[in-house]
């Protein structure tokens, strides 16, 4: 899989740019504010319908701009694939594959796969829980797309839950019974609305970290052989009621044996619910769970271990999709400069043997020497082949 072509319109700085490019190892070299991350960042958007750097829509259209166009054509197993996404303010996005309208934006997903490397991955180690929990069913929609709609479906009942038990807790502190008991007889279905999603979500989050976890321990073990050795496992709050081979090699997860489990926590922790107004239960608490020889990696690792960890995860995901026979596009953005020349060497290695690798530098000595290909220069609002 290749990115031959890439337009985008209004797209964060660029009015316009046009960019054909290669198979192989393609550079993209300009100094810091000349709009090359754009460029890769439009790429993961089309892969993903998500950026990278912010959690919203609204920053990646132009100043003073109604909408973002972002027009990428695709090569896959000699077929090519043309998508545009229309990146509206305040809108419905809308969504073309080969000119031709799709129902839903979401129906892209699975044409374009990248995996996306950058400084802001720190966060996979150092940040929240939500970053981790965001990483997992990110990697999980790329390798397989109706994801996309369960994540979105369990959203949708969390949401609908939490304002309900909001609505009970408000009618307790004013006394009113009614309202209460309106509202705690149309919990049950909610309750099983969230289990049943939720169940489908956690299930699949399980069995994608026992695909991950070898590949980000030996991902790890090659960019840092002097450390000590690393692992993932997936915390759940109902880590008691499930087997404990779930989330190990050893066996798939049930979904309808999370969803028992689920629906009996949601039962247990009811009155604790009701009194906090929100969802204790369900894999919105989840962790994924980072561990340099059984301790958390987290306000532990030094800071070339927190590097060396993002970058497994990475290439972890890069080798788990790799494996499933459809090989991602490889994007390193602007991260070379950021690590040693252990972890430079361990990573050029890597993308050397990609089908296709875009890489993002602000001198071209950022980049390992033989990393050799297609180069293209950033500056002034405009793109060039060097």
């Amino acid at each position: 899989m290749w990115v031959r072509h890439l337009q985008v319109s209004d797209f964060r700085s660029w009015e316009h740019a046009d960019l054909a490019l290669e198979p192989g190892v393609n550079v993209l070299i300009g100094q810091n504010g000349q709009g090359k991350t754009n460029l890769v960042e439009a790429i993961g958007y089309a892969a993903a319908l998500g950026s990278h750097r912010v959690a919203t829509d609204l920053p990646l259209i132009r100043h003073d701009q109604p909408r973002a166009i972002v027009r990428v054509a695709v090569v896959n197993d000699g077929r090519e694939l043309t998508v545009e996404l229309e990146i509206t303010s305040g809108k419905a996005n809308r969504a073309r594959v080969n000119r031709a309208p799709v129902s839903r934006t979401r129906d892209v997903l699975g044409i374009l796969r990248t995996v996306l490397f950058a400084p802001e991955d720190l966060a996979l180690v150092r940040g929240d829980p939500g970053d981790r929990r965001r990483f997992l069913d990110d990697l999980l929609v790329a390798r397989t797309p109706r994801f996309a709609g369960v994540r979105a479906d369990y959203d949708r009942v969390l949401k609908q839950r939490n304002a309900l038990l909001k609505t009970s807790m408000a009618a307790r502190r004013a006394g009113s019974k009614g309202d209460r008991a309106d509202a705690l007889g149309t919990l049950d279905v909610w309750d099983g609305h969230l289990a049943k999603h939720g169940a489908e979500l956690l299930a699949a989050r399980l069995d994608l970290v026992a695909d991950l976890g070898g590949h980000v321990t030996a991902a790890y073990a090659g960019v840092a052989p002097e450390s000590r050795p690393a692992e993932i496992q997936y915390r759940s709050g109902i880590a008691d009621s499930l087997p404990p081979e779930y989330g190990t090699p050893a066996a798939r997860a049930d979904v309808e044996v999370v969803a028992d489990a689920l629906l009996a926590e949601l039962v247990a922790r009811r009155d604790a619910e009701l009194d906090r107004g929100v969802s204790l239960v369900g894999p919105h608490r989840d962790e994924l769970e980072l561990r340099l020889d059984g301790v958390g990696a987290k306000g532990y690792a030094s800071h070339g271990e927190s590097w060396s960890f993002a970058l497994a995860l990475r290439l972890g995901s890069y080798e788990l999709l790799r494996a499933d026979g459809n090989e991602p596009v490889l994007i390193l953005d602007d991260v070379f400069a950021e690590l040693d020349q252990r972890r430079r060497h361990r990573l050029a290695e890597v993308a050397a043997g990609a089908e296709q690798v875009l890489i993002t530098a602000a001198v071209a000595e950022d980049v390992p020497t033989g990393l050799s290909g297609a180069r293209y220069m950033v500056s002034n609002g405009e793109v060039h082949r060097d």
